[in-house]
């Protein structure tokens, strides 16, 4: 009788170059948050201007510096981007809520948003010596989950500025659709003149949470990054209080991704 054969697919779009390629881009990576730290973010601080100016030129060079991390990705063979509607991303006073399906989620976002975009970031990030100094020298905030965090992105909002967000918290587990936490729609209602849902589908799954990087997909990961209509919080907001505006805002939130992840999981697209 003969054995079965293995169901594991068969590895393809130069899988053994590809390995090498993503080992060179998370070297990279760290570098270009070191070179940040040390040699533009310095001399960017004796320039003249208030703390929102400085904070603003070091988001440009993050996010030019991201962009050019995305296009070595993609030329390298190890990705491809299909990013819809990024023109609209941006805007003063905008919350743009995401799910999180892998790491470099934040990469593509603040890579494609204008430079005065703020983000909320994981807290554990301000002690790594690769990113500590970015996230402190544009101002980003960190996710301590205390009522101080809500209180402050709301404040961004109100100022003009926009603000990207992971309402998961961490990313999404293999299997399963996004579960959002309130945390998210409590600042919307607290300061987001609009907020703004943006989808990211990619396949096959990769760069999980817990999963290292060399354990790279058996072919090239496809990117699907689509923002969605715009969302008036004001509709919550000024017909429910507080508690029940968020768990039902929540509720629209997590209805709206399933959907879009649910839709394209059955197409195939």
């Amino acid at each position: 009788m003969d054995a079965p054969r293995s169901l594991a697919p068969q590895r393809q779009d130069a899988w053994l170059w590809r390995l090498v390629a993503t080992g060179a881009s998370f070297v990279l990576f760290g570098l270009g948050g070191l070179a940040l730290r040390l040699f533009v973010f310095p001399p960017q601080g004796l320039l003249p201007g208030s703390r929102r100016v400085r904070q603003r030129r070091a988001r440009r060079a993050i996010g030019g510096s991201f962009r050019w991390f995305i296009r070595f990705m993609v030329r390298a063979g190890i990705l491809t981007v299909d990013f819809r509607g990024a023109e609209r991303l941006g805007r003063p006073g905008q919350l743009i809520v995401a799910n999180h399906p892998s790491l470099l989620d934040v990469v593509f976002l603040i890579g494609h948003v204008d430079g005065h975009a703020n983000c909320v970031v994981k807290h554990g990030l301000v002690t790594n010596p690769f990113t500590r100094g970015p996230i402190l020298s544009a101002g980003y905030i960190t996710n301590d989950q205390s009522l101080e965090m809500l209180d402050r992105s709301a404040e961004v909002l109100k100022q003009g500025e926009a603000l990207i967000i992971f309402p998961e918290g961490t990313r999404t587990p293999v299997g399963s659709l996004p579960k959002l936490h309130r945390g998210a729609c409590a600042i919307a209602l607290r300061g987001a003149q609009v907020v703004t849902p943006v989808v990211i589908r990619m396949t096959p799954r990769s760069l999980t949470k817990g999963e290292p990087w060399y354990r790279i997909p058996y072919r090239r990961m496809r990117y699907s990054i689509h923002v969605g209509p715009d969302i008036d919080p004001a509709r919550w907001r000024d017909r429910h209080s507080p508690p029940i505006a968020g768990r039902l805002m929540n509720d629209f939130l997590h209805d709206y991704f399933a959907s879009e992840l649910n839709h394209h999981a059955g197409t195939g697209n």
